[in-house]
Order: C-alpha cells, then structure tokens, then sequence
C-alpha cells in the first residue's frame, strides 16, 4: 500500500508550511490566543484566500475534492503550529453536517460562506452527563405550528462565542438515548432564550456553554429530515476523529523534534544530557510512537476514502484515535520530564504543545473510550 503523498498533497502541505514559518511563529501566537476573539480573522481571510477552507469539502459541494487525506495533510502541520483558528469547529464538523444533511439551498447558502471565509459556525452537540454519547440528547425541540421551541444546556460548544450561527442538535422525539429522533437546527446566536458563556481551555481555544431556555427558530431551520441527524452526525464526527488525531500527530513530532535539540544543549553534571544513553533510548521511544502514530492516522484517513462501509470506516477511526491517545500521553510526559520544570511555564512553548495534545486526547472520545468501541465493532 502507497503511504507516500501525492504532489498536490505536497503542495498543500508545503502552503501550510510557507504560512506557519512566515506568520505563526510563538510570540504571535500568544498575542493571537490573548485577544478577544481568541483567533485572528486576518489569518481566517487568508485561509480562505489560500483555498483552505474548501479542502474539506466535495467538488459538488464548491469545495476541492473532500479527501480525508488531504484532510490530514493540513492538520498535521496546523498541528505543528499549534493553530488556534477554528478550523475543525466551523469546516470540519459544521460544514460536514451541512454537507451531510442540508438541502440545495441550505447548502448554496451556508457553504459558499464557509469557504469564502464569511461565516463562522459552531456545533451544540454534547451535554452534563452525555460523555462521548452523540445520541444522549436530553435538548428538546418541540413543533409550535410552523416553528420549533428549543430548551436545553450545551457544553464545551467549540468556537460558540464567535459563531455567526450555532447547529444545535436537539430531541424531536424519543427517550434520552434513543438513536432516532435527534435533529439539527440552525439557531442565531443572538435569538431570544439563548445565553452564551465564554471560556478558554487549557489549550488556549475557546469553548462555551450555552443555555437554550423556550428559543423559538423556524421549522425551516431544521437540516435535513425531522428526526434523522444521528448517522450524520456521527459519520462526521468519525471525520473530525481522524483530523484532530492528525493534529495531535503534527503536535508530538514538534514535541519530539525540540525534545532532541534541548538535549543537545542542556549540560547536567558538565555533560550534555543528549549523550546519556537513557534519555536516548526513551527520545527513540518518542520517535517510534511519532511513527506509530502517523502511520494509522493515513491508514484511517484512507479507509475514510475508500469504499468500505460506515462500521469499518468508524472502526479505522477509532483504531486511530486509541493509538494516538498512547502517543500522547507518552511523548508528551517524556518531552516535559525531560525539559524538567521550565516545560511546563508559559514562557516556552513545550508546555503549550503539551497542553494541546491533553486536550485533543479527550476531544470526541478520550483513549479508553475508543479502545473500548474499537473493541465492539
């Protein structure tokens, strides 16, 4: 099997690589996570500029062709930069349940937005108590003539403060866990009944929580058909599995790569600690999980592609997600443990990449989850 990428890809690739070098360097990043929107929307316009933002989605949809590969190329090295623009919160996820459940001209409308860089969306998916369950929803929606009532709380919404518009998965019908039943609607965030809270995440990204108390949208907002938005739901959640692990991928070999040059310089006892044979064996250590773990992300990206069912694409997904929780968690202690304490200040950017990787590891489903669904399928 052909692992190697092919010249678009590298292309792409190496347009990430161009723009981090020139304007993502740690100092900027840190000025960009302190301000109020906690990402830069010059950076988002050039995103779109560049054609970024169409990446993730079909040419029938406007978009670049919807690899999975060519997903994970971009989220490797948006990885390695520690982006904190809201690329997987408004492409990934909001565009692909757009792409997955709206009609024509829901489509015609959102999508072109998107990728034009002028519409920012988040998702209102998880719930206290619902764990990594996509059909725990205890949100309601209840019809009233042509509209629908929402009521219900959402955590952890990704990019819910800046979002021009929210997709708010709520229960039509059904008991909490009930697969079918579930919808997705296009809710203003600024509608009356909704009450958003701001916070940022260990990582620096923002997240939110938002109450929906009796918010009245149009049945019209509604993606897709009444009651049918689970599959959808998780098939694109799957996706966004496999491009968060690519990051965390892009993340750890940045780890890794700075964990090396730190040896090189920093003396113990007069000597340079890279030439303790015990450090060495546990930075190859570092080096085979890197590997390990790029290696599944393709091979999941590839089964995204291909023609194989949706159980054995959520199987590659989660197979994915499992082994990369193991690569962070193991690269991660050992970068920190071995810069020792200044690892982890804010004024080096170790403990930033650190702090990234812990979240992305519970992000959709933390290690143990995934191994456990890997496990039932």
């Amino acid at each position: 099997m052909d692992f190697s990428y092919s010249e678009v890809q590298k292309m792409l690739q190496d347009s990430v690589q161009k723009f981090v070098q020139k304007n993502y360097d740690f100092d900027t990043r840190s000025k960009i996570v302190d301000s109020e929107d906690g990402y830069s929307k010059e950076n988002w316009s050039l995103f779109a500029e560049l054609g970024w933002l169409a990446v993730p989605f079909s040419e029938e949809d406007g978009g670049l062709g919807g690899s999975a590969v060519d997903l994970i190329v971009m989220m490797e090295e948006f990885g390695k930069a520690n982006l904190v623009e809201p690329f997987t919160a408004t492409t990934i996820l909001c565009g692909g349940l757009v792409s997955e459940l709206a009609n024509g001209e829901q489509k015609s409308e959102i999508l072109g937005k998107i990728i034009s860089g002028d519409l920012q969306l988040a998702c209102a998916f998880s719930e206290p108590g619902s764990r990594f369950n996509l059909s725990k929803v205890a949100t309601s929606a209840t019809s009233n003539g042509n509209n629908v009532i929402i009521n219900g709380k959402k955590i952890a919404v990704l990019n819910g403060s800046n979002a021009d518009e929210l997709l708010v998965v709520a229960r039509e019908s059904g008991n909490e866990t009930d697969p079918d039943g579930i919808s997705i609607f296009r809710v203003p965030p600024n509608s009356d009944g909704v009450s958003i809270r701001s916070f940022t995440n260990v990582d620096g990204q923002r997240s939110s929580e938002i109450d929906f108390n009796n918010v009245t949208v149009a049945g019209a907002s509604r993606l897709g058909e009444k009651g049918d938005a689970l599959g959808a739901l998780e098939k694109v959640a799957d996706r966004v599995i496999v491009g968060l692990s690519a990051e965390a991928v892009g993340a750890l070999e940045i780890l890794l790569k700075k964990t090396v040059e730190y040896s090189k310089t920093r003396k113990q006892f007069g000597t340079v600690i890279g030439t303790f044979q015990a450090l060495q064996h546990r930075m190859a250590d570092m080096f085979i999980e890197c590997q390990l773990a790029r290696s599944i992300i393709v091979m999941a990206a590839m089964k995204l592609d291909g023609p194989e069912g949706q159980r054995e694409k959520t199987k590659a997904a989660s197979a994915a997600k499992s082994r990369v929780g193991k690569a962070i968690r193991n690269v991660g202690q050992e970068a920190v443990q071995i810069h020792g304490g200044i690892g982890v200040t804010n004024e080096l950017d170790i403990g930033h990449y650190f702090k990234r990787v812990t979240a992305l590891e519970i992000m959709f489903g933390n290690t143990d989850y995934h191994t456990e669904r890997f496990s039932s399928l």
